[in-house]
């Protein structure tokens, strides 16, 4: 767990990650608040937090007395809404840069080029 942000928040950044990754197909069964708060050691109440988190966003949802489970799409979702903050925090964030440092987009475009031929 990572201390600068809600414990919360890294709970449900953690399910969407497996969702992502295809480790929580859709349909697929969640693990509980109880596993997740045994697991991170946290009370089950910050648990059921993230997890509520995804269920208000349509990612996940309630089978009565079963548990939850991946929301069909969902992943679909996700990788939308990870490709919209990738673009609004990295593409315009550097895009300024950029332009204060008075480097061309054919600069930039080389830069990216080279960033990717060297990883």
């Amino acid at each position: 767990m990572d201390d600068s942000r809600p414990i919360f928040v890294q709970i449900a950044e953690r399910i969407e990650n497996d969702i992502i990754a295809g480790e929580l197909p859709e349909e697929s069964q969640v693990p509980s608040k109880n596993q997740f708060a045994s697991f991170y050691q946290i009370n089950p109440a910050t648990a059921a937090k993230g997890v509520t988190l995804l269920v208000d966003q349509g990612i996940l949802y309630k089978k009565r007395g079963i548990g939850m489970f991946v929301a069909t799409g969902a992943r679909a979702k996700l990788l939308e809404k990870r490709k919209q903050q990738f673009f609004e925090q990295y593409v315009l964030t550097t895009v300024q840069e950029a332009e204060k440092l008075g480097i061309t987009m054919e600069q930039l475009t080389d830069m990216i080029q080279r960033g990717v031929e060297t990883r």
